[in-house]
């Protein structure tokens, strides 16, 4: 009579996540929307947003969304203004002689600008208005005085093979003056993220500082616009 051997199935410990906290690097896809449903920046086809939460990568009611989140874990959410680009801000407007825009230049009305700022970020202007011989330019970031909803998902948390991935790969939302606070954001093209995305990298509280702008990059100090407030 033979005696079976029961074999006992082997239990793997689930491996327990950690909520998101202060100090993680977290990497997510993310699309952005407005009030009205128009999407105005997202990840898809681009690498997985990546940022150190605390580090003022993003904007802060980006940050804060995301603390308490785990891996694989989807929320949708909305940001108020006052916590992504802030208000908009009349002293960020600026009439300039047409004579100081690069002389091919043919401003027209809603045009985009990309101004460079002291950190060497770019940040996009738009011509509010065109006289007979001035425009006024609009240095409001421009998701300025708009609440953001984002859907998003937490594809890594201190991944370190993410990580290495992300650093040869462009995109992700928030390139150079796009999805984090001016310098510190990652690169994913000229301008920032499309209109700017989840970044904070709008002029600061000095203004655009000095140094160029126009389509052709032209000096502030050669062509005399003063961007400082």
């Amino acid at each position: 009579m033979k005696t079976e051997q029961k074999q006992e199935a082997v239990k793997q410990e689930p491996i327990k996540q950690e909520a998101i906290k202060t100090g993680d690097v977290v990497a997510l896809q993310y699309t952005g929307t407005l009030s009205d449903g128009s999407v105005f920046d997202t990840s898809e086809g681009r690498a997985p947003l990546q940022f150190e939460v605390g580090a003022g990568e993003v904007i802060p009611g980006f940050e804060k969304a995301v603390v308490g989140m785990k891996q694989d874990d989807e929320r949708t959410f909305t940001i108020k203004s006052e916590e992504a680009y802030g208000p908009i801000r009349a002293e960020l407007t600026q009439e300039v002689p047409k004579d100081k825009l690069p002389k091919e230049m043919k401003p027209e009305l809603g045009m985009q600008l990309l101004l460079q700022g002291p950190q060497g970020e770019r940040v996009p202007v738009t011509i509010a208005k065109v006289n007979e011989n001035t425009v006024t330019i609009d240095m409001n970031h421009p998701l300025a005085g708009k609440d953001l909803t984002f859907k998003i998902k937490i594809v890594g948390v201190n991944d370190e093979e993410l990580m290495k991935a992300n650093e040869s790969m462009s995109g992700g939302c928030c390139g150079g003056g796009g999805c984090g606070s001016g310098e510190k954001a990652s690169s994913s093209g000229e301008g920032g993220c499309g209109s700017g995305g989840c970044g904070s990298g709008s002029c600061g509280e000095g203004g655009c500082g000095s140094g160029s702008c126009g389509s052709n990059d032209c000096s502030d100090e050669e062509e005399g616009i003063d961007h400082t407030q």
